[in-house]
């Protein structure tokens, strides 16, 4: 197979039972193995709502991916990312060529034509070898071999009306859940609703917190600045741990919004200072730069492993607690605490697309009481006049803004909230709410370049306990 046929982005700026019948089978066309591992691995995200990390980890993820060689598995994340970026579209396209519905039960059918159709739409492929692929995969199921003229059929056809159907699909569609855009339209008004959709589609850039001088960095990397000290780059051309200084420790990847919480305590140097929750390590590394005395406490013994190795890697030391935070008894209370919690990571979208398609709308509820545990449990650790700064990455107002409000409420004369001002934070002021909270989206830092531009969806308050 050519390296076309294998896959690369295609540059558009508008643009039952589903265990494979034979897994131990070796699909002889060059490139099956890689569309039936697609297929495969977007219908454990759908209907099992797996993350798709997990499925595509390198060491641990599932047995049909690790079989592939390295360059399939990046054919294989890339029409996943685009199928499921791009699932409500490509279903309408589908759709629009079915004389009726699909069958409630025909999911693997379903699965093998939103590979194929992602390729023909999005991606650089040849329109023929992502048709003739998907037919093959038909017909060596038993599930869907009586399909296999149907796939030909609807895939042929949308070859066809690609160039004059496409637009207008995107420009009508939002390509997430209808309970995701009905909260997004509630939160944030239509049109900046419609923005973070928009931007839900493009790939998400990659981001570097450097120890210092950024510039030097950005140079080195053939990437950017942003306003708020981040280097950015719109796309890696290889491992990450093939670029400059990753060896020696020099910076750690971590999304612009991710690492703006940290910042939040203002001087803590010589400070006591938990970084709750605290793997992977990111602000944990932010805290320790800032001169605090941090211990980070984390539940998940792998976890806290995987933090431990970061921190080596950069050559920051740390005191490493494994502890539910809940049980969790210090001999001494700190001076500030960092809360950033688990949630439904809907402000990641960009770059997990699999998140509105693994989450709905009882987990965002069940993670925000969740969180509100971890928030109540977080003050007990403070020492009194010490501050608190509660974050995640979620875009939803229930883990966000209405949870702050709620939690205020039930700790009046305890907790007060420490308003951010604009002025203290003058390179992301644009960020900071009337409230004084802090609220990003990904329609937010508009660089002028849509695939440079925006940041993850991010929620943080500051509290200060009074009593």
């Amino acid at each position: 197979m050519t390296d076309a046929a294998r896959g690369r982005p295609r540059h558009r700026p508008n643009a039952g039972n589903n265990k494979p019948s034979r897994p131990d089978a070796a699909p002889s066309a060059p490139g099956l193995a890689a569309r039936m591992a697609a297929a495969r691995l977007l219908a454990a995200t759908i209907d099992a709502k797996t993350p798709l990390d997990g499925l595509t980890d390198h060491e641990h993820g599932h047995p049909q991916f690790r079989a592939l060689d390295m360059r399939d598995r990046g054919l294989v994340r890339a029409i996943l990312a685009t199928a499921l970026r791009h699932r409500v579209t490509i279903g309408k396209l589908i759709s629009h060529r079915l004389e009726k519905p699909l069958p409630a039960n025909a999911t693997a059918l379903s699965h093998i034509l939103h590979v194929a159709a992602a390729q023909i739409l999005f991606l650089d492929i040849p329109d023929s070898a992502a048709v003739d692929l998907a037919v093959t995969h038909a017909k060596s199921d038993p599930r869907t071999v009586r399909f296999s003229g149907l796939v030909n059929g609807v895939l042929r056809a949308i070859v066809r009306a690609k160039d004059a159907e496409l637009p207008a699909v995107l420009a009508e569609t939002a390509d997430a859940p209808d309970w995701f855009v009905e909260r997004l339209n509630a939160a944030y008004g239509a049109d900046e609703a419609k923005k973070i959709l928009t931007a839900h589609r493009l790939e998400s850039p990659v981001d570097f917190t450097v120890k210092s001088d950024p510039r030097k960095w950005a140079g080195a990397f053939g990437g950017i600045v942003l306003p708020t000290g981040t280097v950015r780059l719109e796309k890696l051309s290889g491992p990450v741990s093939d670029l400059p200084g990753f060896a020696e420790g020099e910076w750690w990847v971590q999304d612009a919004a991710a690492a703006l919480p940290a910042r939040l305590f203002g001087d803590i140097k010589g400070k006591r200072v938990a970084d709750l929750c605290a793997a992977p390590g990111g602000k944990t590394a932010q805290l320790v730069l800032s001169g605090a005395k941090v211990t980070a406490v984390e539940a998940s013994k792998n976890r806290l492993v995987r933090l431990a190795a970061n921190l080596d890697r950069l050559g920051l030391e740390a005191e490493k607690v494994n502890a539910d935070l809940l049980a969790y008894k210090p001999d001494e209370l700190f001076d500030a605490v960092l809360l950033d919690a688990p949630c439904s990571s809907t402000g990641t979208v960009r770059r997990h697309p699999d998140v509105l398609w693994t989450k709905s709308l009882a987990d965002i509820a069940k993670l925000a009481a969740v969180q509100r545990k971890l928030l109540d449990g977080a003050v007990e650790l403070v020492k009194l006049g010490g501050a608190i700064v509660f974050s995640n990455c979620s875009l939803d107002p229930e883990e966000g803004e209405s949870l702050a409000k709620a939690f205020l409420v039930d700790h009046k004369g305890k907790i007060e909230l420490d308003p951010i001002r604009r002025d203290e934070v003058p390179d992301i002021s644009a960020f900071i709410t009337s409230e004084g909270y802090l609220r990003t989206t990904p329609a937010g830092l508009d660089l002028g370049n849509p695939a440079l531009s925006g940041l993850d969806g991010f929620f943080a308050a500051r509290f200060r306990r009074v009593a």
